[in-house]
Parts: structure tokens; C-alpha cells; sequence
């Protein structure tokens, strides 16, 4: 079985894909809304639209379920140090650096050069749990 780190990125993967599902989805509704004869214009909306969905699909679903359709899949879950479930503030935190990938880049080199796992899990005294 892989490591806990590639089943991670595996996992980020996944939820990229899942993510970009729910943009084609809402780019077609606002096409529909806004300007149903020149699509290419809603594009324009995406950029602003794209670091919310994230951040609402990465937050929301971690703080409810513990973990995103990608780690569910890659049997992975968020948890407190404690072993509790995160709560909203952890799970905002920890996830402000998941809005475009050169920030989580970044947020994991600082963690590794800490001994840590991500330096937001780091802050928010969260981890990744391994459930297999």
C-alpha cells in the first residue's frame, strides 16, 4: 500500500477533479444565467469564483465528514492531535492554503523544514489520520 503522503496527494488529486466537476456545472448555470448567447464571458467570473468553491468544499466537508471525497476514497481523515473531530476554525485554517497549489507547496516545505507534517497542520494542531 502507498504512504500516507502519496495517498495525500493522490487524495488532493481527486478532490481536483471533483472541484473542476462542480465548476463545469456552475460555469454552465452562469452561462445560462448571464449571458446565454457568449459563453467565453463567464470565464471571465471563474478566477473569483474558483478560490470560494474551494475553500467551501475543502472546509465544509472536512469539519463535517473529517475528511473530502479524495481522502474518504484514499481512507484518510482530518483529526484534532487529540484524536477529536477539527472544529470550524481548524478547518478554515488549515485549509486557507489549498485555494491555488504553489501556497500548499509552500506550506508543506516550511512544514518539512519544521519537522512537520504542513505548517498549517502545524498551527491548527491537526493531522492527517491513516484509517486502514
Amino acid at each position: 500500500m502507498a504512504s500516507v503522503f502519496s495517498r495525500r496527494i493522490y487524495a488532493y488529486v481527486i478532490d481536483f477533479f471533483v472541484i473542476s466537476a462542480f465548476m463545469w456545472i456552475i460555469s454552465y448555470l452562469l452561462s445560462l444565467i448571464v449571458n446565454p448567447v457568449d459563453i467565453i464571458s463567464v470565464y471571465g467570473i471563474l478566477p473569483y469564483l474558483l478560490p470560494i468553491i474551494q475553500l467551501i468544499y475543502f472546509i465544509f466537508l472536512e469539519k463535517s465528514k473529517g475528511a473530502t471525497i479524495g481522502k474518504s476514497l484514499m481512507y484518510l481523515e482530518v483529526r484534532s492531535r487529540n484524536g477529536a473531530n477539527i472544529n470550524w476554525a481548524q478547518a478554515i485554517v488549515r485549509n486557507l492554503t489549498k485555494v491555488y497549489w504553489i501556497p500548499i507547496i509552500f506550506d508543506w516545505a516550511i512544514g518539512r523544514i519544521m519537522n512537520s507534517d504542513r505548517l498549517f497542520a502545524n498551527i491548527t494542531r491537526t493531522v492527517v489520520v491513516n484509517m486502514i
